[in-house]
């Protein structure tokens, strides 16, 4: 019986050489693209139990003895920095605030040269406390989930009575100089879908910058239904019910988020339509989970493990080459659309956003 029968996602150990990948230190692969943004899963826990995520109950955590070390994680993040051109940080989990010892990779990272750029994904629990030590460690912004403004429906959402908790972590970012300071959304038919309005005037007036999120199939349940997903386009029409949207001229590049000027501006509103109008063909990124696997793809069904070559004394250049393989295999799309489409075996949570 395969990996892959047992519910666990193929992995690929060590680099195999393709005579076709031109020698080039990047991270590419054959359809032209360069990986330059890093996402790092740090946990697979969270402290919230999101009903579009995972469980009531929560999930089996990974076992600490198969999480990366803090020195296994900087000599790999220290790799695609200096060997295979790494220029963007985003911090994930789970819940990366419930990693110990944050502030310092965020300070190692920043130490590094050339100087990443570094981010963080959190839900916000926790964040009105250390935004300031994050932003002195060196994070330069965040992102913050928070699908609605409503007490009541917070909790339904994620099952957790924390929307005050996330507010004052908004605020606390924004008064520690993180710029910007972005809040992703997710829109769930017949629960929060009429909030898109009301989402974007508090963003407006709180000076924070709004992204809506198709929901993806990565939960946990695999109870993900296209037909239930709230599309960019009705988010779309939601919005220009009650805002004037313009096309954003700012290059979006390797950008998830289409971006629309909002009355004017200042302010801007993305949307990140990964399922209706996927940008797979700029995809720039490569993925570390918790434990050290590289994923080319948020929905790939392989990995390449990493912590195994480290904990077996590789050297530097044989895991710069294994990762650099991993990426020059990675496909042209993610395959939503494909009638053999499969969800990946991990959920959001263990894979890193």
């Amino acid at each position: 019986m395969t990996a892959t029968e047992l519910g666990l996602p193929a992995v690929r150990r060590g680099a195999t050489t393709d005579p076709a990948r031109p020698a080039d230190p990047r991270l590419v692969d054959s359809f032209g693209r360069v990986a330059t943004d890093l996402r790092v899963s740090l946990t697979d826990r969270c402290n919230l139990r999101c009903t579009y995520c995972m469980p009531a109950e929560g999930l089996d955590w990974m076992p600490r003895d198969e999480q990366l070390t803090d020195d296994e994680l900087m000599r790999l993040i220290r790799i695609a920095v200096r060997d295979l051109g790494i220029t963007e940080l985003r911090f994930t989990g789970g819940e990366p605030l419930l990693r110990r010892g944050l502030e310092g990779l965020v300070a190692a990272s920043a130490a590094l040269e050339p100087r990443p750029d570094i981010s963080l994904t959190t839900n916000g629990i926790g964040l009105a406390r250390r935004a300031a030590s994050l932003a002195e460690a060196g994070v330069n912004r965040l992102n913050v989930s928070m699908d609605t403004l409503r007490p009541e429906r917070f909790a339904t959402i994620t099952r957790r009575d924390r929307l005050s908790d996330v507010l004052d972590g908004l605020a606390a970012a924004r008064e520690a100089g993180l710029d910007p300071v972005k809040i992703n959304s997710v829109l769930l038919r017949g629960v929060n879908d009429d909030e898109a309005a009301d989402l974007l005037r508090f963003a407006v007036e709180n000076r924070y910058e709004l992204r809506f999120i198709e929901q993806m199939p990565l939960d946990a349940q695999h109870g993900w239904e296209r037909s239930e997903m709230i599309t960019a386009g009705e988010i779309m029409q939601s919005l220009q019910r009650e805002f004037t949207l313009t096309p954003d001229p700012t290059e979006r590049g390797g950008a998830p988020a289409e971006r629309w000027v909002v009355d004017g501006g200042p302010s801007v509103v993305g949307v990140i339509a990964s399922v209706t109008r996927p940008f797979c063909g700029a995809c720039d990124r490569t993925r570390l989970t918790a434990d050290g696997q590289i994923r080319s793809c948020l929905f790939a069904r392989t990995e390449t493990d990493l912590r195994a070559m480290l904990r077996d004394g590789a050297d530097d250049g044989a895991i710069a080459d294994a990762w650099r393989q991993a990426m020059w295999a990675k496909l042209a799309g993610h395959g939503i659309d494909d009638p053999g489409f499969l969800q990946p075996d991990r959920p959001m949570s263990a894979i890193g956003g």
